[in-house]
């Protein structure tokens, strides 16, 4: 079951990262402050390197849409409790509703391969 876990424990961390390098974007002012902008290039870096060890594991559109779906919304989550954006019930209900989608996306089950086609000689009758 842990085994099972690590890469979404993985693909979680890389999307807090994301929320860290996204923020620490907006705060560099296109790049002219110094340690926003280190702080952008290591997490996104990491950010990334998580992302891809996680797709290892986890089909790519699913890890992906979890990935932004979490980071988009503790960005969001950050920027309304520092004060940066204006705190909306709204924002938070449709935060919830990104979160949501992504914990479903999490939730379905795994699935399995499609079957292998026929080989030729013997799908001709």
């Amino acid at each position: 079951m842990l085994r099972r876990s690590i890469p979404w424990l993985v693909l979680l961390a890389s999307a807090v990262l994301e929320a860290v390098w996204a923020t620490a974007l907006g705060l560099s002012d296109g790049f002219s402050k110094p340690l926003p902008t280190q702080v952008f290039a290591v997490t996104a870096t990491l950010s990334m390197l998580g992302l891809g060890v996680a797709i290892r594991h986890i089909p790519l559109g699913t890890a992906y849409a979890v990935w932004v779906g979490v980071g988009a919304a503790l960005t969001v989550g950050w920027a309304m409790a520092t004060g940066v954006e204006p705190f909306s019930v709204v924002k938070v209900v449709f935060i919830a509703g990104i979160v949501g989608c992504a914990a479903g996306l999490k939730a379905l089950p795994s699935g399995t391969a499609a079957p292998e086609p026929e080989p030729a000689h013997l799908s001709r009758r």
